[in-house]
């Protein structure tokens, strides 16, 4: 067997022309899937549909106040080869790692209640509206959450994935293709720097800011996915552990400095590994984030041209949402919404079934010992304890994922109204978001080393993050202010 220096210096590196690229992507690109189905489908024709283009500044606003607060989450993780949430374990009384446990909890009953609802809207407008069965929406969402929870555990989401990409590709070359038939006036794109503020929009302000591209919270996730998908630092730390190179990481005595790695004692190979997976997850994340912005912008801009004035509610806002295409095209452009729109937002709910029940997994893994000593929920991780003890990582991760079901289903059922829904889970996103900033910001500049030329952000980078914190907890605050306790300090 090869002894682990020599397995250093194998590390295949990865491919970076643009096919080997479109096959390494995935954390980030799943991170932009979990935005489409609900902020994008719904929450932007909303907008456009009750205030034509006057909302239209809140899309880059949130897009690039909010950027490094996801970046930071993918920076640390390839830097150290650990999750953000074990970043988390080292604060005093592990208060962040409780703090996230408690509102994620939250988050798999509401939040996944508004993501659920969205896919379900999609089959209540066809199969309902459409066909005449006399089906509920709850019953939809019960389905599909079934479905969704199913195909996790039988562990074919890699399937789901490339299927979910390919139609969520159509859904977004058909969005383009019907903005040029008819584009918005140009002179509406001068609202992308107009900030107006019309009466009653407040709730969808704070969609738009919780939800686009995505929740902040979702970072975490993407942390962790992007650990389990096991390439770069995340593939080579515990080799490095063993060589003495890096540090071993004990999350019942966490420290900062147990988390660091320090990139200039490794060989040269072996560097030149993690530099080119780290690019890759940048490039990945990058794309995400334009494309998302590309479909938000356009489905506004849309519903701002077909739609203006319409209230866009109601159980079922698909179909009116789809008249976005067929007025525009024609009927035979409705199948492609369609197929799009579920493509899109079941992916959103069936990624949250994934990525909520694995945050949860890894809190309980780094705040209780028995479930630290029982970690990891990836097949190859799993031994008979892991799959026996309620306590393990794994059955914390399948629990919670039937939690999330039953309780979104439940909420579904007790407030079935689409659209509210989505626009009160989304602006839930929004209130968490600027600690998970905070902390994203934090850990990367005080974890990984100053002196580590690729993984530290450079001073622009340091600056503009810090800007960005300071831009994106002051819109929190002044959204709060107006929704919570009635105080609207500018606009209605």
């Amino acid at each position: 067997m090869a002894s682990d220096r020599e397995q250093l210096d194998a590390l295949p590196l990865p491919d970076t022309s643009v096919r080997g690229l479109a096959r390494s992507f995935g954390p980030g690109l799943i991170l932009m899937m979990t935005g489409i189905g609900t902020s994008h489908l719904v929450t932007a024709p909303v907008a456009g549909g009750r205030f034509e283009f006057a909302l239209l500044w809140c899309i880059p606003v949130a897009y690039i106040f909010k950027y490094h607060g996801f970046e930071m989450a993918f920076r640390f993780t390839n830097a150290t080869g650990r999750s953000m949430l074990d970043a988390y374990s080292t604060a005093p009384g592990k208060w962040p790692l409780w703090y996230v446990l408690v509102t994620t909890l939250v988050q798999c009953a509401l939040g996944q209640a508004g993501r659920l609802v969205a896919a379900a809207a999609v089959l209540y407008f066809v199969f309902s509206e459409q066909m005449g069965l006399p089906v509920p929406i709850p019953v939809y969402g019960l389905v599909l959450g079934v479905a969704a929870v199913a195909l996790l555990l039988l562990g074919r989401y890699s399937v789901m994935e490339q299927v979910t990409k390919v139609l969520a590709g159509i859904l977004f070359l058909s969005t383009v293709g019907v903005y040029v038939v008819d584009p918005a006036p140009f002179g509406a794109l001068a609202h992308y720097v107009q900030v107006e503020i019309p009466g009653g929009s407040w709730l969808i302000i704070a969609a738009f800011l919780g939800l686009l591209p995505t929740g902040i919270d979702v970072s975490l996730q993407a942390s962790e996915w992007g650990k389990a998908k096991r390439v770069g630092m995340g593939l080579i730390r515990e080799r490095l552990e063993r060589m003495g190179l890096a540090p071993a990481f004990d999350p019942m005595r966490a420290r900062r400095a147990d988390l660091q790695v320090d990139t200039t004692a490794l060989p040269e190979h072996a560097r030149e590994y993690c530099r080119r997976w780290f690019r890759i997850a940048q490039l990945d994340f990058g794309l995400g984030h334009v494309v998302s912005f590309v479909i938000a912008s356009l489905f506004l801009l849309l519903a701002a041209v077909w739609l203006y004035p319409s209230p866009v509610e109601g159980n079922a806002v698909m179909g009116e949402i789809a008249r976005i295409f067929t007025d525009s095209v024609g009927p035979a452009m409705m199948l492609v919404f369609i197929i799009g729109a579920f493509a899109a937002t079941f992916s959103t709910a069936f990624n949250y079934f994934d990525g909520w029940p694995r945050v949860v997994g890894a809190c309980c893994r780094n705040l209780f010992r028995p479930t630290a000593a029982l970690s990891g929920v990836a097949q190859e991780d799993l031994g008979e304890e892991h799959r026996r003890r309620w306590y393990s990582e794994f059955n914390i991760y399948r629990l919670t994922m039937f939690y999330s079901l039953v309780a979104s289903v439940a909420i579904i059922a007790g407030v079935p109204r689409p659209v509210w829904l989505v626009l009160v889970a989304s602006a839930l996103a929004l209130f968490v978001a600027p600690v998970v900033f905070f902390l994203n910001l934090y850990y990367c500049l005080t974890v990984i080393p100053k002196t580590d030329e690729v993984f530290y952000p450079s001073l622009l980078e340091r600056g503009f993050a810090w800007l960005s914190l300071a831009v994106f907890t002051g819109l929190t605050a002044i959204v709060i202010l107006a929704r919570v306790f009635g105080v609207t300090l500018f606009g209605g």
